[in-house]
């Protein structure tokens, strides 16, 4: 028995320290600047930050280690401890200046890079689950202006306002209906208020690029939900033309593969409307693959490939792909929120084997819930997990666990 006790109180030292302190690789302090590679040489890997874990990762591991659970718990800790995104959105712009500031700063001493997803634009989701947001868009700049700030002339990845495009004020009136809910952006405001979102990104773009070690990218929501020529558009309304490119499958769970196929076509499409082609030429993700690759080839130029914008995707969920329920199971199946039976994707990485595919992410930090899903029904549990969901962003240990235990590669002997 005082064995057993031994062992457990050594695990739980060790899951508290994983839990309390970043990686070795994040620990490092940065060495000399590494020497360029040769042309037509592989991307060196850029070791990535990571954040303190959620508080609630830490219980839960330590509860599972109680229970005897060691492997889960020790998977739980990798999980957290994997670097992932740090969001800045409901802070006050002194707040967020100075998390900004601390978040770029520690990653420099770390040698490492971080990674932001600012969530902060007026009218936020729709106002539905994750709603909040600046009031109005003097109030944005001044916090988009905070935020630079703090970053300074540090390394950044910052991908900019989850949704804000794929989900214009336009149309919320019609994603609040079908989530049961009434919209506040519809009615004769609507138009002002998409065309208000377009000249808040576009600032936003404009401010962040100007720091010297910044690199933004826009939103355009994933594989299974616009096509080709209907985001391109608005990312060039928003400024991409300023911005290093776009993010593709925050917060979602489409495979690597769509993922990549589909940011191809996006970046395709977007270098042949700069060259003046219509983009309702441009193939979508739904065309037979022989075809596209056909028109990308008659297409566009060497020089238009040169200049194709470059992306990044979140493989924070996506290891077991998109969520079907049975046909007719739920008026609003939402199967973007908190699906059941998926798994963390692939880790990390800037190295992807793609010269426009700048790096795999975890964007969405995994383990912290999508909102209190009601798929329809009048809840207020989720009819599809039995219980209910936690309010966006808070702690999910059910589903946490098992993204933990599901997920591809596998994080579990």
């Amino acid at each position: 028995m005082y064995r057993r006790i031994l062992a457990r109180t050594a695990l739980f030292a060790a899951v508290c320290a994983a839990l309390a302190a970043p990686t070795a690789a994040a620990r490092a302090e940065p060495g000399p600047p590494a020497a360029p590679p040769a042309a037509g040489a592989p991307a060196a890997e850029r070791a990535l930050f990571v954040p303190a874990a959620n508080p609630a990762a830490a219980a839960q591991a330590r509860e599972l280690a109680v229970a005897g659970r060691r492997a889960e718990a020790e998977a739980l800790t990798a999980m957290a401890t994997t670097p992932h995104a740090v969001w800045l959105g409901d802070q006050a712009p002194a707040r967020a200046e100075a998390e900004a500031r601390e978040t770029a700063r520690t990653a420099a001493r770390r040698g490492t890079l971080p990674v932001f997803a600012l969530y902060n634009v007026p009218g936020r989701d729709c106002s539905q689950y994750s709603a909040g947001g600046a009031d109005g868009s003097a109030a944005y700049r001044a916090w988009i202006d905070a935020v630079a700030r703090g970053i300074g002339d540090h390394r950044a990845v910052i991908v900019l306002e989850p949704d804000s495009l794929a989900l214009l004020p336009h149309e919320c009136a019609a994603a609040g209906a079908a989530a049961g809910s009434p919209g506040e952006f519809g009615g004769d405001l609507a138009r002002a208020r998409t065309d208000a979102r377009y000249a808040e990104i576009r600032y936003a773009v404009a401010t962040l690029e100007a720091r010297p070690g910044a690199d933004v990218y826009l939103d355009t929501g994933h594989a299974g939900w616009h096509t080709v020529d209907s985001i391109v558009p608005r990312l060039r309304d928003a400024g991409i033309d300023r911005a290093t490119g776009f993010a593709v499958n925050v917060s979602n769970y489409h495979p690597d593969a769509a993922n990549s196929w589909f940011a191809t076509l996006v970046s395709a499409c977007l270098a042949y409307a700069d060259k003046g082609g219509n983009t309702a030429d441009c193939p979508d993700q739904r065309r037979p693959r022989r075809e596209a690759e056909q028109w990308l080839a008659t297409r566009l130029t060497d020089a238009d490939r040169a200049r194709m914008k470059h992306y990044v995707t979140d493989s924070s969920r996506n290891g077991r792909g998109v969520w079907s329920p049975a046909a007719g199971k739920y008026r609003d199946p939402q199967d973007w929120c908190n699906p059941p039976g998926r798994g963390l994707g692939a880790r990390p990485t800037t190295v992807t084997g793609d010269r426009l595919h700048d790096a795999k992410l975890w964007i969405k930090i995994p383990g912290e819930s999508d909102g209190a899903c009601l798929r329809g029904t009048a809840g207020p549990r989720d009819p599809e997990r039995g219980v209910q969901d936690p309010p966006a962003g808070v702690w999910f240990p059910e589903q946490a666990l098992e993204l933990a235990r599901l997920a591809n590669p596998a994080l579990m002997g």
